[in-house]
């Protein structure tokens, strides 16, 4: 089956069709490191890392860019005299990488800051004004601007005409020949840290939002490249002036957009800017990580994904009956419980991600292979249950779910439950032995209060947490 994703500029699925199959470009919209990561960034980012794995398994080789705003409004009105704007915006930086890092996000394979790409910022810009597409301010502020009527396809990606557009905000309006025209350079202002500018051929200042993804996706992956990813909420103004400036400047730039879908809380969007947001390191210092990977994957990666504590428990159900299957495979096929590589995907679970990345599809033909697996040692065929066990471990590489580290990590709490719970199945044992029944099911009841279930086999008894 061809793999298929949704173009967003097309807004239709598409067969993907590389420019080299043997090398896959991506680029992806990292953070504007302003302030730490919302549970919100974590989703978008996991989004693209499942995409990005889906496309080295089909393909081999991806080469996969995610940058870091590091220069911006935001990060300069946040900074302060004890921590300076590069400053705070390395430390933010960190904790991104550290959420992304904390549910087993992949690390890019560039990660470029946008501060270090200034001199190709520079030259974009002043090929646009060679080309007619942009102007500097006639007002001496040393700002620059993109000519969006000056370029006919502006619009294209979100579908909108020009007058139908609200004003572009990001720079003072006075300078514009049209309200919708956008900086590309942002002439220094008094009020500003002084290290916050660039020399440039229209004055010090600082490079515009928009134009820095332009230059750093070139810079690292060519004029052309397969795949711009990034979330719903960039689409406009940010991902249309990006297409406008890079293909106004001669580049093929993305052959497909493709965009996750948000996370809200009670049907809102999710945002800073709202103050209803859920900061990352406090969602991944409650749940399990794993946890958290496969609550935020559940959900097709274009649909809003509404978080509530409901989520978390979902997921670790799912989870512990996953786990429950590799332990019982642990224990029944010690010799031949592991993964070949070689082993192949199921059939339906390739389909499903082909279709667009339908991971809630995956996830089902996931279950139902644990389900399998789980039937098949329940009668004793070792066969059958040795191809589901390869099968489950091969789709949880796949998906980045590493379950089985997880049940064998052998940390100290685990192995403190583990001499805990062995010593009261111990316990019981002798009891039933002595047929002191009453002490025996007091045991037992002690344990099935904890939250733990015991599997009685002619192997002997076996625990797991109830999921």
């Amino acid at each position: 089956m061809t793999l298929r994703l949704y173009d967003t500029r097309a807004q239709q699925l598409r067969d993907f069709v590389p420019l080299d199959p043997e090398n896959i470009t991506m680029y992806v919209c990292g953070p504007t490191v302003q302030s730490g990561p919302h549970i919100g960034h974590v989703r978008a980012a996991l989004s693209f890392d499942l995409l990005r794995r889906w496309l080295t398994h089909r393909y081999g080789r991806v080469t996969f860019v995610r940058n870091v705003t590091d220069i911006d409004d935001n990060v300069l009105a946040n900074a302060t005299h004890i921590e300076p704007w590069w400053a705070l915006a390395y430390r933010m930086e960190q904790e991104f990488t550290a959420a992304y890092a904390g549910i087993g996000i992949l690390a890019p394979t560039y990660e470029p800051r946008a501060t270090a790409s200034v001199p190709q910022m520079q030259e974009i810009i002043e090929t646009l004004i060679g080309r007619g597409h942009a102007y500097p301010a006639p007002d001496g502020s040393g700002d620059v601007y993109f000519d969006v009527r000056s370029w006919a396809d502006y619009g294209s990606l979100t579908n909108q005409s020009i007058d139908a557009m609200e004003a572009a905000e990001d720079a003072d309006p006075r300078g514009k020949r049209n309200p919708q025209d956008f900086a590309l350079w942002k002439g220094a202002k008094p009020d500003e840290q002084a290290d916050a500018t660039w020399q440039s051929p229209w004055g010090a200042g600082r490079p515009g939002w928009h134009i820095e993804c332009s230059a750093m996706s070139k810079r690292y992956l060519g004029a052309e490249f397969d795949i711009h990813g990034g979330g719903l909420d960039l689409r406009f103004p940010h991902h249309e002036n990006e297409l406008a400036q890079s293909t106004a400047a001669g580049d093929g730039f993305a052959r497909y957009w493709v965009h996750n879908g948000l996370v809200t809380v009670g049907g809102q969007k999710m945002s800073k800017s709202l103050g209803n947001f859920t900061l990352a390191h406090e969602v991944l210092a409650e749940h399990d990580p794993l946890v958290v990977r496969y609550a935020l994957a559940a959900a097709h990666y274009r649909s809003s994904l509404d978080l509530s504590e409901s989520s978390w428990t979902e997921a670790e159900a799912a989870l512990g009956r996953i786990r429950t299957f590799i332990e019982r495979a642990l224990r029944v096929l010690p010799k031949t419980f592991g993964w070949a590589e070689k082993t192949p995907l199921p059939a339906a679970f390739e389909a499903a991600l082909d279709d667009d990345l339908g991971i809630p599809q995956a996830l089902g033909v996931l279950h139902d292979t644990v389900r399998a697996g789980n039937a098949a040692l329940d009668a004793g065929d070792t066969e059958t249950a040795m191809a589901a066990s390869h099968e489950v471990l091969a789709m949880l590489d796949v998906l980045g779910l590493d379950v089985v580290g997880a049940t064998s990590g052998g940390d100290a709490t685990a192995s403190a439950l583990d001499a805990l719970v062995q010593t009261m199945i111990t316990q019981r044992a002798q009891a039933r032995a002595d047929k002191d029944w009453a002490a025996a099911d007091r045991i037992r009841d002690a344990i099935a209060a904890a939250g733990i279930t015991l599997e009685d086999s002619p192997a002997g008894t076996h625990w797991s947490i109830d999921g």
